[in-house]
């Protein structure tokens, strides 16, 4: 299982490098800012955890601007790690996912896992998003699960 864990691990961390350019790439093309909504999610979920981020107002800013991003990363690791335990497990019985369900399976997986704290702790409510806003949110995020598969295939 830990060979599963750290092949997903590592398609994880390509898929999110995949995500964050297809991300950088949309701003690029749209001339649209940068979302502050990771440094919100970490500034929140620190402050109901009772952990204080230090420094002063600008100080205290600059940490959330890269506590946020390494979120999203770390976010991006473990969900290519739990691809790669269920497929290193699925496996050993024989058995795969087809390719679009795998893909599917982890892209929703990894929106789930950036947008659902989102809603819990009140930073956005993707129910209220515009169509130009899911676009922004479903197209990283497939492209991410299309990455991460094809690297877990890659490795065997």
């Amino acid at each position: 299982m830990s060979a599963g864990f750290l092949r997903g691990a590592a398609a994880g961390a390509a898929g999110t490098t995949v995500l964050n350019a297809v991300t950088y790439l949309d701003m690029v093309l749209r001339g649209r800012p940068s979302s502050s909504t990771p440094e919100q999610l970490v500034e929140t979920a620190a402050g109901k955890a009772g952990v204080r981020i230090p420094g002063d107002e600008d100080t205290r800013q600059n940490r959330l601007q890269g506590l946020g991003p390494l979120s999203g990363i770390a976010v991006g690791t473990a969900v290519g790690a739990a691809a790669g335990i269920v497929g290193h497990l699925l496996s050993r019985t024989g058995r795969s996912l087809p390719a679009p369900v795998a893909v599917l399976l982890i892209s929703g997986g990894a929106m789930a896992a950036s947008d659902v704290p989102l809603k819990t702790f009140g930073i956005s409510d993707p129910g209220t998003w515009a169509a130009q806003d899911w676009a922004a949110d479903v197209v990283p995020h497939l492209a991410y699960g299309l990455a991460t598969y094809a690297t877990l295939r890659s490795m065997g």
